[in-house]
């Protein structure tokens, strides 16, 4: 429930919350092609897994069908990527690299550190989100929805802050729809993997349709006509957050009734 419930949670915060707040801050440019490809990628998967997930359960199967999905995506996003070398995205994180190179050893400690780290804080969460569950009489669903969700989403909303400050929209957009597919192929693939997933039908009611609205939106704002490239304004942003606290306000209202 947990793994399900941060997975869609997450993916509403990154774009409800993260990216209401960073346009806010500054409205955000969709202007790359790789993003603009990317988009509607994100979009047709998230109905993908949603049809997969009609009958409320996740057989092992389909499960593993959701990572050959994310691994396909990956090498798909590392070719288009070397063949667009001039993209100002590329460009950005080449020189980057290049300005800040790392020795072989170095970068395997920094690794392995990384991966003991994310593990350790991995299980602390979900051991503490479980408790908090029990304590307070709310189904882990809810609280992968909130609590975790909300948690884990927090490096995305650093990055994409930063990011649109320095001017790199791609940077900020492309972190978010990175995330997106990661929870929505990776998390509830590997989670299936373990164990075929029975799916509450809160999550199909409210929150899949929510998330799927949620991306349509983002893709609807990258196709502004007129020549002019597609944004995230102040205001769509301002929406975007206030729509987020709704989202929280209904979620409180299904615990409490529950």
């Amino acid at each position: 429930g947990i793994a399900l419930g941060n997975a869609y949670g997450s993916n509403i915060a990154n774009i409800a919350l993260i990216l209401g707040i960073t346009a806010l801050i500054k409205p955000i440019a969709i202007e790359s092609g790789v993003l603009k490809k990317e988009l509607p990628i994100l979009t047709g998967v998230t109905f993908v897994t949603a049809l997969l997930l009609w009958n409320y359960r996740l057989t092992r199967i389909e499960s593993i069908f959701l990572l050959i999905l994310f691994v396909a995506f990956i090498l798909w996003s590392i070719r288009n990527g070397m063949r667009s070398q001039d993209d100002t995205l590329v460009t950005k994180i080449t020189q980057d690299n290049t300005s800040s190179r790392l020795s072989k050893k170095k970068a395997t400690v920094h690794l392995i550190i990384g991966l003991l780290v994310l593990v350790a804080s991995s299980r602390i969460l979900v051991w503490g989100s479980v408790e908090i569950a029990q304590l307070l009489g709310v189904s882990d669903v809810i609280i992968g929805l909130t609590i975790v969700a909300i948690g884990t989403s927090l490096p995305e909303l650093a990055s994409a802050i930063t990011a649109s400050r320095k001017g790199e929209h791609e940077l900020a957009l492309g972190n978010i729809i990175g995330s997106n597919m990661f929870n929505t192929l990776a998390v509830v693939g590997i989670a299936g993997t373990i164990h075929p997933l029975d799916i509450p039908s809160e999550i199909l009611s409210r929150d899949i349709l929510i998330v799927s609205l949620l991306t349509i939106s983002i893709f609807l704002l990258g196709l502004k006509t007129q020549g002019q490239p597609g944004k995230i304004n102040r205001f769509e942003g301002g929406i975007l957050a206030a729509f987020y606290v709704i989202y929280l306000v209904i979620l409180a209202s299904s615990a409490i009734k529950a």
